[in-house]
């Protein structure tokens, strides 16, 4: 796991904490030593800073996703800021703000490297024959076809590349084509936050997604949240 942060204290904290929970750490300080080091080493995870010197944590997370579909957990000390939205647009697939106790950045860790890990499962309130498809189907809507079996997405016949997050949430509305899906219910079942979370980012991820499968395939249904078309 490869930690890009600039202040020296919380480096050493973040870096000492999460190896006492088992994950191997590489840290720097900036985003040209972060983004030197992503390319020349593998990581399951990146955990980035926004404010760093040189190449801010968003620029480096833009970079990261012109090759790479790892997972990414961005940190702000401004929760309410623009460096929440500009990550997310980034490609980033979730953000923690600081200070951030050490059980909530390993929680979201811990779902992050899930989605990377393990072909999705149904989520709560999912019962028998229902909830996300099952291994090795092929669905299909219109020009859009998801291979579960192999984790992948055409358009037109075309392959197009999705975060695990971004392919998670696809899931999620391919289980329930025409059936409106609240944000809430989103947070729990593809970002697992078991309290309330920040509903921005559901938002930014279905705008990716609209991005990379035209705009007409997930509606929004005002003051109640996002339905997939069938």
């Amino acid at each position: 796991m490869l930690l890009v942060e600039d202040d020296d204290l919380m480096r050493r904290s973040f870096t000492v904490a999460l190896e006492r929970y088992g994950y191997a750490m590489k840290a720097v300080a900036d985003g040209l030593s972060g983004l030197e080091l992503f390319r020349d080493e593998d990581f399951d995870l990146l955990i980035l800073d926004v404010m760093l010197p040189g190449l801010d944590g968003i620029g480096l997370c833009r970079r990261i996703r012109e090759t790479s579909l790892v997972p990414v957990l961005m940190m702000s000390a401004r929760g309410d800021g623009l460096d929440v939205v500009a990550g997310l647009e980034a490609g980033a697939d979730d953000y923690v703000v600081k200070p951030v106790d050490t059980y909530v950045l390993v929680a979201r860790i811990r779902s992050l490297l899930r989605r990377a890990t393990y072909p999705p499962a149904p989520g709560p309130g999912h019962g028998a024959g229902e909830g996300l498809p099952s291994e090795g189907e092929v669905l299909v809507f219109g020009d859009l076809s998801i291979d579960t079996a192999g984790m992948e997405v055409f358009v037109a016949g075309s392959p197009v590349a999705l975060t695990p997050t971004e392919l998670k949430l696809l899931l999620e509305f391919a289980a329930h084509p025409g059936v409106v899906l609240e944000r809430h219910t989103l947070l729990r079942d593809v970002w697992e936050y078991g309290w309330d979370g920040d509903s921005r980012v559901v938002d930014l991820c279905v705008q990716r997604l609209r991005r990379k499968l035209g705009r007409d395939r997930i509606e929004t249904v005002r003051g109640f949240g996002y339905k997939f078309r069938r």
